[in-house]
């Protein structure tokens, strides 16, 4: 997967205004090695700890919008903040993980960086998040609005009615069928076979033949 180092100054086109300064003083300070990736499908960002010889490695995808970058980065820089306390000895996402992370949620939203709507989402969510982005329904769903570029024909799963059919990306058509829990269950049309999708995952609409 091709990936983009960026210097700290070409960082600031990624970055919500009025972050840039404080987000890159955290990677100087650690220093962070930072990559700017294409499109994942399973994740949005990623960490690893550093080793000997090497730094803190931390990966955002470059798709997403500059206030869904900050949150994402923020997730994993409260992964970094955990190894260096804890090293290996806790939970990825435990109840360590949860302080740091919300500690620099509500340090950045001191900042009047997020337009309100995302403050809200953030304000609702910061004393227990969420281990993935996928587990942040409401919040990933006022992100989106942000987004600079709209697909046409497409939305989100918990937006598709139940028993209509939805394509995805590598062109599998499903028929949406219940929410068990935060997912949905839905029927793969060519294998009969069932599914879970995630509330928020974005799928092609097909629209019922006359």
């Amino acid at each position: 997967m091709a990936k983009t180092e960026h210097p700290m100054q070409a960082l600031a086109a990624y970055l919500p205004d009025g972050s840039f300064e404080d987000t890159v003083n955290y990677i100087n300070h650690y220093k962070v090695h930072l990559t700017v990736t294409k499109k994942r499908q399973s994740v949005l960002g990623d960490y690893r700890h550093s080793a000997i010889g090497k730094n803190h490695r931390i990966s955002i995808n470059g798709n997403l919008n500059k206030y869904e970058f900050l949150i994402t980065l923020l997730h994993e820089l409260a992964h970094l903040l955990t190894f260096e306390k804890f090293a290996n000895k806790v939970e990825p996402h435990g109840k360590e993980w949860k302080h740091f992370y919300g500690s620099l949620l509500a340090d950045f939203l001191q900042k009047n960086i997020f337009p309100a709507d995302i403050s809200n989402a953030l304000y609702k969510t910061i004393h227990n998040p969420a281990a993935t982005a996928n587990g942040e329904t409401d919040l990933l769903k006022v992100l989106r609005n942000y987004n600079i570029v709209k697909k046409e024909g497409f939305a989100i799963v918990e937006d598709v009615a139940t028993g209509s059919l939805f394509e995805t990306e590598k062109g599998r058509i499903f028929k949406k069928g219940m929410k068990r829990r935060k997912r949905y269950e839905c029927l793969e049309i060519k294998t009969g076979r069932l599914y879970s999708f995630s509330s928020i995952a974005e799928v092609k609409l097909i629209e019922a033949s006359n």
